[in-house]
């Protein structure tokens, strides 16, 4: 019986044979397809959201297919092939878990294994020759995320404020900064501002061991949430937003919160 993976392999061959395969996936390339890989990375995370195994199943399914379909086109180039990729996951796990894949006796809690782990990751950058610590901090991950990333990065190296108060004496003074240029009226400028101050935003973050990209997913969720009531509640009467008023909505908006503080109560 053909192994469900080896079965992926043949389909996605069939898709990208030029004779009689699928002639958007015969298209796609690794730039095409990487926004795709992304979107089901996110749709992952959201499925563990909503804690909703069947649907985690599904895209975990959607995701790996996503790596097969790399993988594929890295095969037809000559690069590497799916086995490739598997083995050196094989070995890199094997090589950043010494304490049970070698002699290396175990650090004493979660934490200090991650320290040794980022000490594994910093000899292979090393290894490859990256001079700088923020070397392999993927450009294509969220901006919120990279900032967080850049700053755990650096801060390893001694580059870091010693506690939070200092992230928000920064965080007023980027405030500030940003009040002036808004006064200014200078769009450029406006907009470095904005990205300084929302990088203090995920520098904060990082500080407090909170993932931004989560923080911020799960402000949408609420803000989603949150105006479906207004939306729901003024529907009761025949009535959009367009035909409310601030006011109004805002007192519905402050019934939402009132709502939701009840349910967590009870």
């Amino acid at each position: 019986m053909t192994h469900p993976v080896d079965r992926l392999k043949e389909i996605m061959v069939r898709l990208r044979d030029p004779n009689g395969g699928c002639p958007w996936d015969i298209e796609q390339t690794f730039q095409t397809i990487a926004p795709y890989t992304i979107e089901e990375a996110y749709e992952v995370a959201d499925a563990i959201e909503n804690n909703d195994m069947a649907e985690l199943k599904a895209e975990l399914g959607d995701l790996l297919f996503q790596v097969i379909f790399h993988s594929r086109m890295a095969e037809e180039a000559g690069h590497f092939k799916f086995e490739d990729v598997a083995e050196a996951m094989e070995n890199k796990l094997i090589r950043r878990h010494p304490h049970v894949f070698g002699d290396e006796a175990a650090r004493p809690d979660g934490v200090s294994q991650k320290a040794r782990w980022e000490d594994i990751k910093a000899a292979e950058r090393i290894a490859k020759a990256q001079t700088s610590a923020l070397d392999d901090v993927p450009v294509g991950m969220p901006a919120l995320s990279r900032a967080a990333k850049l700053t755990k990065r650096a801060g390893r190296v001694g580059f870091d404020w010693p506690s939070t108060d200092e992230v928000f004496d920064k965080l007023h003074e980027e405030v500030g900064e940003l009040r002036a240029e808004i006064a200014s009226g200078d769009k450029a400028k406006i907009r470095e501002e904005l990205g300084d101050l929302l990088f203090v935003m995920a520098n904060l973050a990082r500080k407090l061991e909170i993932e931004p990209e989560d923080a911020l997913r799960n402000a949408n969720a609420k803000f989603v949430r949150r105006f479906q009531f207004i939306e729901a509640e003024l529907q009761k009467d025949g009535r959009t937003p367009e035909q409310s008023d601030l006011a109004e909505m805002d007192a519905l908006w402050d019934a939402a919160k009132a709502a939701e503080k009840t349910d967590k109560a009870a």
